[in-house]
Formats: C-alpha cells, sequence, structure tokens
C-alpha cells in the first residue's frame, strides 16, 4: 500500500466511440453511453447520471440495454448486468464482437468474422448459451444490423463490401441479397414509413431505400466529405431525417421536398457516432467521439434546431490543472482550447467556461468554434481571495503575446486583455497572482516581466534588470514567476538557470541566484519560502528564498520531469515525469518516502487544500484522475508503513467506477490470510460484500450502553423524596407514634402480602435472566445469533447493563470447579457471540456498544482467569483484522464524504 491510492476518474461522459442506447421506462427515457471500461445511465429529462456500472477487464465495444438490463460486449465476450450486478458472461464468440442488437425476445451479437449469435433473453434471467447461430461467410464482414417494422423474425445486415442481406433469425435462413452501392455500409435505420430504410455509406451519401421492391427512392450527399456515421427518423410527424458524418456536422433532409431542410454545424468537434429522435418529440439526440452528448430541439421558426442541453467533457487532453474552491473544484485546461471547472463533489456543476459568444461568431462566420476559440492554455493561476469583486483567474495561451482573465464567479472571461508593454511582441510564457488578488504578474519568452492590476487591467511597472544589455528582467525565457505572502517580494527564474528576488512595491532587484543550469519549471511554496526547481538534467533543486540558499536536492525521475507541486503543509514535494512514475519527496527528511508508475505518463498534477486528494492528468487521456491521501484517513501516521528508497510500485488508473484491487493488494492480503487461520469476514445471504451491515437501532439507544455511568449520575434525584402531610380520606390508614402514614392492607392478605411481592420480583427476574442465558445458549449450539441479538436490541440499555452484570463472578479465586460455574459458561458464550457477529459484521455499531459495556463490567474477571484470555486473543485478532479491512474499502468512501460535508448544494 502507498500514500496514493486509485479513487475516481471525471471528465468522462462518452467514450471510445461506442453508439449509445436509448430506452423507456414508464415516462422516462433513459441512455446509456460507455466511458471506457464502465457504462454510465443518463436520465434524459435532465441528463443528470442515474447510475454507474462496475469496471470491466478490457473498454466496451458496444452496447445494448433492456429496462433493468445492460449488455456490454469487451473483447470477445459480453458481460450482462441486473443494473450494476453481473449476471452472466456469455463467452461463445473466438473474435471481437463489434455490435449488440436487442431484437423482441432475443439479443443478437455480431463479431468481426462474421458470426452472428442469438441469445435468448425474455425479461427473465439470461441464459448462458445462445439458442441459435449464423455465419454470413469470410467474403461479408458485418457492420450494422436493423430491424424493420413489422418484418417478423427479419433482421437486415450491412457490411463492409458494400452488400446488404435480408436474414430470417428463427429459421437462420438468408432470405435476400441486396446488392447496395459500391461503398461499405456504416449505418441503417428503420423509417416511420413500412417497407422503407435509410442507409448511410462510407463515400458520404444517404440512401432512402425500399426493401420490399429493391428500389431507391431518393438519395443524398453531404456536402462536406466523409463517411455517414449516424442516421435517425423523426417519427412526430416531420418528414424529417437526421445524418451525422465523419465531420461532426448533422444534416437535416426533408424527405417530401427531397432536399436539404437544415444545418447544424457547430454540433460535436468530431465524429458523430449516435443520432435519436425521441418518439414523437421534436428533440434529437447525439453523441460523438469528443466526450460529449447533446440534445437539439426543433423549435425555432425557420424549422432549425437549437440547443437545448448538453454534458461535455474535454475533447482532447488537458495539460493544466489546479484545485480551486477549498477542493471542491478543479479547474483544468486542455489542447481542445477549452477551459472547464469540474466538480469533485458532483459531476452536474461542472461546466466549460465561457469565451463570449463563441457560437454565434462562428455561426455568423460558417467555422467551427474550435476556430473561434483562444489557443490552448499553457499555465494559468487563480486566486480566491477576491473572487466575489473582480477578476481572479489569468491565463497564458499557445504562441499569444497577451493574457486573458476569467472571472469564476459568473463562468466568464473578463473584460481586459493583459498585454505588455516590451518593446518587441514575444508569448507570455508564465503568470502569477499575488497573495493579495489584486495584482497579476506576466513573463513574456523575452524576458520582460511586468505588473498589472486586475481590477482595471492597467500596467503599475515593469522589472528591468539594469546590468543587462537588454533593458529586460532576464537574459532569456521566463519559465516561472512566484510572489510571497506579504506582497513583500517576487521570485522570477529564467531559463537560463538565474533565479532574481525583486522587490514587490518598486521593482528594483534585491538579490540573485545562479544554477548552474537550465531551469524548466519551478514552485513555489509561500508559508516556508521554499523554491523548488526542475533543472535539464532531471533534478529538483530546493533553495530558501529568504537565504538565498540550496536546502535540498532529489535525484530519481529518469526522463523529463513534466510538472511538481507542494502538499499544503510544505512537507511534501511531489513530482511526475514523463517515465511514469510519480515520486514523493519528504522535504524534512531529504528523502523519497513513495513512488509509483502508472502505464501513461503523467502531464499535470494538483494537490488540494485538505491534502486529501490529489488529481493528475496523463497523456492521450481526456479525464482527470484523482487519487486518495491514504496517511491522512489512516489510523498510523509511520511514514516508515509505505514504500521508501528507491522502491516503485506499479499501480492502475483510477476508473471511472468502482475499481479492481491492484495485484499487490491481492498478495498483501493473501499474505495476512497465510499468516492466521481466522476467517473473519463472512458474508451472510443479505449483506453486500465488503460491507457492514448497521442495527438501524435509534443512535441514543446504543450509544446509551457506553455512558450508563454518566446517565445515572446526570439522572439521580436532587433531593429526597418527601412524605405526604396526610393521606387522602378514601384510603384506610394506621396511626403510628413516629407520624408516618401507613396504609392498611386488605385482611386477607396481611400475612402473604410481602411474601408475594418478593416472589414475583425473583420470579420475573428469574424469567428475564433465564431467557437470556437460554437463548445465548440455544443460538450457540446452532451458530445463528439471529434471535439473541433481536433480544437484546428490544432491551432497554438498563436492563441489557444488568443482564451483563449478573454473570459477574463474585468469588474471584481460581477453584476446581470453576469450569463449571454456569456464570462463567455464559461469559465464554458472549466472546463466542462476539467473535461471531463481529466476523459477520452484522449490527456492527451495536455490537461494538455492547463489547465495550462487556469488556467494562467483565474487563477485571477476564484478567485474572486464564480460561477466558485465549477466547479475549482470539476477539483481540478478529477485531484488528475487520477494522483493518473497514478502513481499507472505506477511505475512498471517507474522503467522498469529506467533500460532502464541506459542499453547499
Amino acid at each position: 500500500m502507498g500514500i496514493f491510492e486509485p479513487f475516481r476518474a471525471i471528465g468522462y461522459i462518452t467514450a471510445g466511440g461506442v453508439p449509445f442506447s436509448v430506452q423507456r421506462l414508464g415516462s422516462e427515457t433513459f441512455v446509456t453511453v460507455s466511458v471506457g471500461k464502465a457504462f454510465h445511465v443518463y436520465n434524459c429529462a435532465k441528463l443528470n447520471l442515474v447510475l454507474a456500472g462496475p469496471q470491466l477487464p478490457k473498454k466496451i465495444r458496444t452496447l445494448a440495454s433492456y429496462k433493468d438490463y445492460t449488455f456490454a460486449a469487451y473483447g470477445s465476450d459480453i458481460a450482462v448486468f441486473k443494473r450494476t450486478d453481473q449476471v452472466v458472461t456469455w463467452s461463445k464468440h473466438e473474435e471481437k464482437v463489434n455490435m449488440l442488437y436487442l431484437f423482441g425476445e432475443y439479443v443478437l451479437s455480431a463479431d468481426a468474422k462474421g458470426n452472428i449469435f442469438i441469445w435468448a433473453f425474455k425479461g427473465a434471467e439470461p441464459n448462458s448459451e445462445p439458442v441459435g447461430s449464423i455465419s454470413l461467410g469470410d467474403k461479408f464482414t458485418p457492420t450494422c444490423i436493423m430491424h424493420p417494422d413489422t418484418y417478423l423474425n427479419k433482421v437486415i445486415v450491412g457490411s463492409e463490401e458494400g452488400p446488404l442481406q435480408l436474414w430470417n433469425i428463427s429459421t437462420k435462413k438468408k432470405l435476400y441479397d441486396f446488392k447496395g452501392w459500391e461503398s461499405p455500409v456504416r449505418c441503417c435505420v428503420s423509417s416511420p414509413a413500412l417497407d422503407v430504410v435509410a442507409v448511410g455509406c462510407s463515400d458520404g451519401t444517404v440512401h432512402v431505400h425500399n426493401i420490399r421492391y429493391d428500389e431507391e427512392l431518393m438519395s443524398f450527399n453531404h456536402q462536406i466529405r466523409g463517411a455517414v456515421t449516424a442516421l435517425s427518423f423523426r417519427t412526430d410527424g416531420q418528414p424529417l431525417l437526421a445524418s451525422g458524418g465523419s465531420s461532426g456536422v448533422i444534416s437535416i433532409w426533408n424527405l417530401e421536398k427531397r432536399r436539404l431542410h437544415s444545418v447544424i454545424r457547430e454540433a460535436h468537434d468530431q465524429s458523430i457516432v449516435s443520432l435519436h429522435f425521441f418518439a414523437n418529440e421534436p428533440i434529437l439526440m447525439s453523441s460523438a467521439a469528443d466526450n460529449s452528448i447533446k440534445m437539439w430541439i426543433f423549435d425555432n421558426n425557420d424549422g432549425g434546431a437549437r440547443l437545448l442541453r448538453f454534458r461535455s467533457g474535454h475533447s482532447a487532453p488537458p495539460r493544466c490543472i489546479r484545485f480551486y474552491g477549498n477542493g471542491k473544484c478543479i479547474l483544468s485546461a486542455g489542447q481542445d482550447r477549452a477551459f472547464r471547472l469540474f466538480s469533485v463533489v458532483q459531476d452536474q456543476q461542472s461546466r466549460e467556461l465561457s469565451q463570449r459568444h463563441v457560437t454565434k461568431r462562428a455561426k455568423k462566420l460558417r467555422v467551427k468554434e474550435e476556430e473561434i476559440k483562444l489557443k490552448p492554455v499553457i499555465t494559468f493561476d487563480c486566486a480566491e481571495i477576491r473572487a466575489r469583486d473582480w477578476c481572479n483567474v489569468v491565463t497564458c495561451h499557445m504562441d499569444t503575446p497577451r493574457a486573458y482573465v476569467w472571472r469564476l464567479q459568473n463562468f466568464v472571461i473578463g473584460e481586459h486583455i493583459l498585454t505588455p508593454s516590451s518593446g518587441t511582441e514575444t508569448p507570455i510564457k508564465a503568470c502569477v497572482i499575488s497573495a493579495c488578488g489584486n495584482f497579476t504578474i506576466l513573463g513574456t519568452e523575452g524576458g520582460w516581466i511586468e505588473k498589472f492590476n486586475l481590477q482595471s487591467g492597467i500596467s503599475r511597472g515593469s522589472y528591468i534588470d539594469t546590468s543587462l544589455a537588454m533593458q529586460c528582467a532576464h537574459d532569456g525565457e521566463v519559465v516561472g514567476l512566484a510572489c510571497d505572502a506579504t506582497n513583500g517580494s517576487l521570485i522570477t527564474a529564467g531559463y537560463h538557470g538565474d533565479i532574481k528576488v525583486w522587490d514587490f512595491k518598486t521593482c528594483k532587484l534585491k538579490s540573485r541566484l545562479d544554477v548552474g543550469k537550465s531551469v524548466t519549471k519551478i514552485a513555489y511554496h509561500r508559508a516556508n519560502g521554499i523554491l523548488a526547481t526542475v533543472v535539464d538534467d532531471m533534478v529538483l533543486v530546493l533553495f530558501d528564498t529568504v537565504a538565498m540558499k540550496m536546502v535540498r536536492r532529489f535525484e530519481g525521475h529518469t526522463d523529463r520531469i513534466t510538472d511538481l507541486c507542494f502538499s499544503e503543509d510544505g512537507k511534501w514535494l511531489i513530482s511526475s515525469s514523463m517515465d511514469g512514475t510519480l515520486r514523493i519527496w519528504d522535504i524534512s527528511l531529504a528523502r523519497q518516502i513513495d513512488a509509483m508508475h502508472v502505464d501513461v505518463s503523467i502531464t499535470s498534477l494538483s494537490m488540494s487544500p485538505n491534502m486529501d486528494v490529489l488529481a493528475t492528468t496523463h497523456v492521450d487521456q481526456n479525464g482527470v484522475y484523482l487519487w486518495v491521501n491514504q496517511s491522512l484517513f489512516s489510523t498510523s501516521t509511520n511514514i516508515e508503513n509505505y514504500a521508501s528508497g528507491k522502491h516503485v510500485r506499479n499501480v492502475c488508473l483510477p476508473a471511472v467506477s468502482s475499481t479492481e484491487r491492484s495485484e499487490e493488494e491481492q498478495a498483501h492480503n493473501s499474505g495476512d490470510s497465510n499468516q492466521s487461520n481466522v476467517k473473519p469476514f463472512v458474508i451472510m445471504d443479505d449483506q453486500i460484500p465488503n460491507m457492514i451491515t448497521l442495527s438501524l437501532l435509534p443512535r441514543s439507544q446504543w450509544q446509551s450502553l457506553t455512558n450508563l455511568d454518566i446517565i445515572k449520575v446526570r439522572n439521580k434525584p436532587i433531593e429526597p423524596p418527601k412524605k405526604p402531610e396526610k393521606a387522602p380520606f378514601f384510603l384506610p390508614s394506621v396511626p403510628s407514634l413516629s407520624g408516618e402514614i401507613l396504609f392498611e392492607p386488605p385482611a386477607s392478605s396481611k400475612e402473604t402480602n410481602s411474601s408475594t411481592t418478593e416472589n414475583t420480583n425473583q420470579k420475573k427476574m428469574a424469567e428475564l435472566s433465564s431467557q437470556f442465558s437460554q437463548l445465548l445458549q440455544s443460538c450457540g449450539e446452532t451458530k445463528n445469533y439471529s434471535a439473541f441479538t433481536d433480544y437484546m436490541k428490544g432491551l432497554s440499555p438498563s436492563s441489557l447493563d444488568m443482564e451483563l452484570r449478573l454473570l459477574q463472578i463474585i468469588d474471584d479465586e481460581e477453584s476446581e470447579d470453576l469450569e463449571q460455574r454456569p456464570e462463567l459458561q455464559s461469559i465464554l458464550s458472549l466472546l463466542d457471540y462476539f467473535i461471531h457477529e463481529l466476523s459477520c459484521r452484522n449490527n456492527f455499531e451495536f455490537v461494538q456498544a455492547v463489547l465495550k459495556l462487556f469488556l467494562k463490567i467483565h474487563g477485571e474477571t477476564i484478567r485474572r482467569h486464564s480460561i477466558l484470555q485465549s477466547k479475549v486473543k482470539k476477539l483481540l485478532e478478529v477485531q484488528s483484522l475487520v477494522w483493518q479491512k473497514i478502513d481499507k474499502m472505506f477511505q475512498s468512501a471517507r474522503c467522498m464524504v469529506t467533500f460532502l460535508s464541506n459542499s453547499q448544494f
């Protein structure tokens, strides 16, 4: 186990170019999409996430859904899920499965070699074996499957070679061959009109065909070259056909007028994957390979579509991230020219920051939005202290001599554009916002450094080193800027290895330091004044900016270092490299305390202010990956418990949903099981694996067990009870010399009243104690303690305390007949009960409270008698193993609870 363990990945909406699956349940419509190795289910009413599937061994290649069931093909296998539980795996295919088609009571699956298997599915548990198969031959590679309406048991299969075939899946016979159009078929859909289908080909043509007479009714050709990848007919009475191509443009065709009706040019940035018109609604849903789902409504006066709602993420890998909002959000800048804000708490709150009228300008100029947007962000800085007053984010863009400001309170770009006043225009390479949030400092490729006011956008001075021949700050590119916590000093670093400290207000040079090697990146910790630099020989060098001396030097990376950051407390330095490793350096110990290796190199990283989560971005990955800080949620604070020295552990990337255990964790768990014969984790039928079951009792009932002494002291009467002055007139009384009022008992029961009362109380006490002991003994024989637990849960805290105290051994001296005493046998049975319940993890909080009360009462007895010590040792072992397992399984959950407790909805 290391310091950082995989948590989850955010920012994934769709992945892999897999078509979505739409189904209607009651009055609501749901769409199932692939997000790599898992699937997500969205409610189409608001496109909110309602279900996240588990992690599969490989990426999903195609999807299908029916009611609560989801069919996901990965590799040559097909997994069948009932909601999120996998019920069966179909493994008949020998090649990769490319298509799944839900057809009535059957599911058709087709692989790359032209083999189609038919799986029976009638809404009950699916069969594990197919009911039939069809071989299309070596010269027919299937690309799409479609069922024409009213054609019983018949499907049309399109091919990569061009022809289409009509098959009867009931008789497994081919009924007809369609010649095609000498172009590979990419998609095929049925129209609301009988016998009419639409076929999309790779040459960009859409053919509307009558399959009954094998006649072409009409054809359309995309203006932009590219394959037709998706088709859908409108079903609310309007004769419209939507087609999507590899260029990301959606074309709407009028079937009555046989011409183009409208074009949605700004639909997607990449190839369209799926299109779907909702039944009897003017709403079109589309998905593409740009990691987005969009819904379009046709309510414009000209019959065109407008964007109704959407969910999107980065369509290209992000290159710079930073935590914002006390760790609740992450700012991310991607190569797709988008600047996004991801919510760690709730995915629905994620959004892209507006660049002001991009859609309107792109539509006017008839170009893509991507061409209108600003160039990709290479670095940025943010400050939360003045977020409500003015812009609080500054971004530097690729090959751009200007910097832009953003107002995160409104999620929009600011009005001011910051342009340095240097003689020559050179791209801005570094930026920083002062600790007060009033100023930003920019550094250019030519060595110029200038300060600006964020509120007005006006320049407030330039930093010039008079010793240089050129009137600038550095003789070369400015690679990093940093400002201290009191606005007293500005620290700058040049590419040639010169680090300079300036007076922030007067802009005069105070001191300088020559590293001796080229510096490529810096990180600064404001609290302790430590500056970390990355030199070109892959070494991390730390400097004290007050004394201007080197204090630490860390070596270990074998390739270019991509990013580094400090922990909030300044104890750790975290660095990533193109060699695929992430290393954690302890500054006080001056050594590496942990290192992990991932398959995909890390390009950027950021540590949350609470130090509970680390965020990373990776090469060719469109999402942001979160890692949990195990040391923060662990009871042990000893660094030696984690990896140290030069040991590098292999770790898988966090998954979108639940993750599988790493090989190291499995080996660790297997090693523990070999060392101990205890089997504490017995999963019951009604219990979820790797979880605990609570008793569902009121909190006051089980918490009172541990606080009975305090409750008794608190409820103790302040004054003794007062004697009544005289009895009511209707109660007969007996006069006494002391003045006390004595009531006269009935004549028939004067002699037996006291004895009867005492006998009744003794009988009740004996029955209560007998029931407690009998249930404990009978349940111990069958190893089923549910009845005994229910009986204890029905007792009040004081009654349960009395039952446990009745088992006390008053005579503590050991004797020969000690083993025969009923109190000792009951204590042994109770210890067996605690061992069993802790192993099963049932009624967890109630059993823990009872165990605490039991040890409080009988702790001294257990210490004095050796007969009980062996049982207690086994109980301690089980308790330790259970808590270790719970801590390991719930560290991620505790991290999410921390986020939820700090969030405001």
